[in-house]
């Protein structure tokens, strides 16, 4: 009985693993890699074509985005190689000089291809050719080997569709805000009391951090939306988009400001000493406050990252409320500060900047600044597509595709306004 529990949580834990960026990749390019390499064989005059299986594996990514536009570049690449030397092989053969003129010759035709980061690649191909004495038959068999993984490449992202990684990209999202909250509530139970310049320092280097975190959660959400691009599993790809990369953008906002509250706490410290950071009762206003601020700020990610309707309704009163009960914190705590200026006017600079930093996340997670900014954010993005693809945007306006329904998906209607 034991081994089957034991065996049953290990299946779980694999099943649940099933859709990692790791696990997917090693997964489909194995399979696209044996497929082209079983259809060489049948096609390919070569007893062993492995290009076919090296192209599927190369141009297998984790998106279909991806694949298609690594296939093309990847294609041209090799085909330039290969007329580069068949060309080189007619004229001069292979010498020392020969292999340096035609490694210049494929870096320059790649270049001039534009096949990006396949560059390289033209330089390889060529030399692979031009090393073989059958270079008419070889070259020929490279281009249809190549062809042949680039096609099997593309048809297994087709039969074996690619994961969606906007529900990852959500999950970082959360997972930065919780991080800023955290942050905040540390900050708010040292202001309390008694701190050292030093230990508020660390808290600083720790907003400074925050810096890395997002640039990883930046990764996860290119990721999603190349995962969105070209993808028939997905509808209104454009949507999540906006509203994961705004999301995104507002929090980074929220990192930087708390990066100079932390300053200001720091500075503040050094002025005041071996005295309390603030007064026993200026001090449990702004634990308050920054744990009110905190929780708004994963609410926040909450909301961007919901799907549903419901579900985004309740996030977003739930932000509202959090939002309104911050501001009436933040409206007494101002109160107090004005007591404590009178008493302390030196520091009067300091103090003023914990309400104005906390007044710029609160207005950032606002409702109605983010609808805002969804709107701004659709109406650049709507612009640009019809600048570069004027008849697609036609069709797609002939079809009666409107951007209302781009509004209510994301939550940006009338009940927000």
């Amino acid at each position: 009985m034991h081994d089957v529990r034991k065996w049953t949580a290990e299946l779980q834990r694999m099943l649940g693993r099933r859709r990692e960026p790791v696990v997917v990749q090693t997964l489909r390019s194995a399979t696209a890699a044996t497929i082209a390499y079983v259809i060489a064989l049948r096609l390919s005059p070569e007893s062993a074509p492995l290009t076919a299986p090296l192209t599927a594996l190369l141009v297998v990514q984790v998106t279909f985005y991806a694949t298609l536009t690594n296939g093309i570049r990847r294609v041209n690449a090799v085909v330039a190689g290969v007329l580069v030397a068949i060309a080189f092989s007619l004229l001069v053969g292979l010498t020392w000089w020969s292999l340096a003129l035609l490694i210049v010759a494929a870096l320059g035709v790649g270049h001039l291809v534009r096949v990006d980061e396949y560059v390289a690649e033209v330089a390889i191909s060529a030399m692979l050719v031009l090393g073989v004495t059958a270079h008419g038959f070889t070259a020929w068999a490279r281009i249809v080997e190549t062809l042949i993984g680039a096609v099997v490449g593309m048809a297994c992202n087709l039969l074996l569709p690619p994961p969606v990684w906007v529900d990852e990209a959500g999950r970082s999202i959360e997972d930065l805000a919780r991080r800023v909250r955290q942050l905040m509530l540390r900050m708010g139970e040292e202001a309390a009391g008694r701190i050292p310049w030093e230990r508020a320092a660390e808290r600083l280097h720790e907003a400074r951090r925050l810096d890395h975190d997002i640039v990883r959660v930046d990764a996860a959400l290119r990721q999603a939306e190349d995962s969105l691009r070209l993808n028939p599993r997905v509808k209104e790809g454009l949507l999540h988009r906006v509203v994961l990369r705004t999301g995104l953008d507002t929090l980074e906002i929220c990192t930087v400001v708390l990066r100079v509250l932390a300053r200001s706490f720091t500075d503040l410290a050094k002025a005041r000493g071996p005295e309390e950071l603030f007064p026993p009762r200026v001090g449990a206003a702004v634990e308050q406050l920054l744990s009110e601020v905190g929780d708004a700020v994963v609410s926040f990610a909450v909301l961007v990252t919901t799907d549903l309707s419901e579900n985004a309704e309740s996030a977003e009163a739930r932000l509202t409320a959090e939002l309104h009960t911050a501001t009436g914190t933040r409206d007494r705590l101002a109160g107090l500060f004005r007591e404590e200026i009178r008493e302390d006017w030196e520091n009067w600079q300091l103090m003023g900047a914990v309400l104005t930093e906390a007044d710029r996340i609160i207005d950032e997670l606002n409702t109605e600044h983010r609808t805002r900014r969804l709107l701004e954010e659709l109406d650049r993005v709507s612009q640009e597509q019809r600048a570069k693809l004027p008849r697609v945007t036609r069709l797609r306006d002939r079809l009666g595709v409107q951007e209302e329904l781009w509004r209510n998906r994301a939550g940006i209607g009338e009940r927000s306004s």
